[in-house]
């Protein structure tokens, strides 16, 4: 059964990839959207399936910026194509394909005034839905992020609002997105937005950043987090009786090693069967398909009290938003400019070379 079985029981399954092949791949085994990252995009490139189009963007002078940028595009439009039939089959509740806007905004060397952060993320929203039917932009939960997030929605883009680790940042990007979303051109009927609510990383700091948590404890923490804030979501949204879902995105599930225990493959994803969305890594797709284990709800089950009691007394949240959300900007920073130098050196050899 596996990833059957999964989406029997309410989940959406979006891969964690745009990789031509893959998408292909997953939409048969029943995937039906999927969301990319700098880190996505840069492995790609990195593979050299792409040179030609590279060298051809560089051949007519492209910079090094423009060819990155020209190529997530190309990435994110071929896989809206592959899920265009479900954004059809469910007018728009499904099907999405998230595009990352440029991470460089948030990158600390460059030290980006506010308002100016602000403004890009509007500028390359705007630039970047146009057009698009099943494409969401996604913007992370910064503060430049957050507020770009009411001005974007506003202009009646379907957002994605990532990098999401505690309740105060969910309540900020929830609130500005539905305040943008209430003067959105044409009025609720086509508003749909997802905020990406990511989980084992929590999981990973704290093992480290809390030796201390009992055994019972230690491992739940980003799976206590997740579902609170999905009841949350579920809560805050059903009545306002919205055509379209307004939906959390279970992100970062797939199974992280760890120095206290080895989590099963499926850890995060049998964990959160039953509603909304999770973006599974290709691999964790693959284990789970492998697995043939079946699945049933359990987003709305939690541990017990006593479990509940020790990681609201120990965890401290402001502490884990600021660290992970220092280290998730890094790890689509990094990659970026990585992807810059990889473009660079692919247009000294290929252009070179002709």
């Amino acid at each position: 059964m596996s990833l059957k079985s999964l989406i029997a029981t309410g989940t959406k399954l979006w891969l964690d990839s745009i990789d031509p092949e893959l998408t292909v791949k997953n939409r048969a085994l029943g995937a039906t959207g999927a969301t990319s990252n700098p880190i996505i995009v840069s492995s790609i490139l990195e593979s050299g399936k792409f040179d030609a189009q590279i060298m051809k963007l560089a051949e007519k002078g492209h910079t090094d910026e423009e060819i990155a940028w020209a190529m997530t595009d190309t990435l994110v439009s071929e896989a809206q194509k592959v899920f265009a039939g479900v954004s059809d089959s469910t007018h728009c509740n499904d099907g999405w394909v998230s595009f990352e806007l440029d991470p460089l905004i948030e990158d600390v060397a460059l030290n980006m005034p506010h308002a100016e952060r602000v403004k890009k993320y509007v500028e390359l929203g705007k630039k970047y839905s146009a057009g698009h039917k099943n494409r969401m932009i996604k913007v992370p939960a910064t503060p430049a992020g957050l507020e770009a997030a009411e001005h974007l929605a506003a202009h009646g883009i379907t957002l994605n609002v990532t990098l999401i680790f505690s309740e105060r940042q969910y309540k900020i990007a929830r609130e500005n997105v539905w305040k943008g979303a209430q003067r959105r051109p044409g009025g609720l009927d086509g508003f749909k937005s997802v905020y990406s609510i990511f989980v084992s990383r929590v999981d990973v700091w704290t093992e480290s950043a809390y030796p201390g948590l009992s055994k019972d404890a230690q491992g739940l923490v980003g799976l206590v987090n997740v579902k609170r804030l999905w009841q949350m979501n579920q809560e805050f949204w059903a009545p306002k009786k919205l055509k379209l879902q307004q939906e959390i995105i279970f992100a970062s599930t797939g199974a992280k090693k760890m120095k206290t225990y080895e989590p099963t493959a499926d850890k995060y994803v049998a964990a959160l069967a039953g509603s909304d969305i999770q973006t599974n890594p290709p691999a964790t797709n693959d284990a789970v398909e492998k697995l043939g284990n079946t699945y049933t709800r359990q987003v709305d089950v939690m541990p017990p009290a006593a479990v509940l009691a020790e990681i609201d007394k120990t965890v401290d949240q402001a502490k884990l938003e600021t660290t992970l959300m220092s280290e998730g900007l890094a790890k689509f920073a990094d990659p970026h400019k990585g992807l810059l130098k990889t473009i660079a050196t692919k247009r000294a050899s290929l252009v070179g070379a002709k």
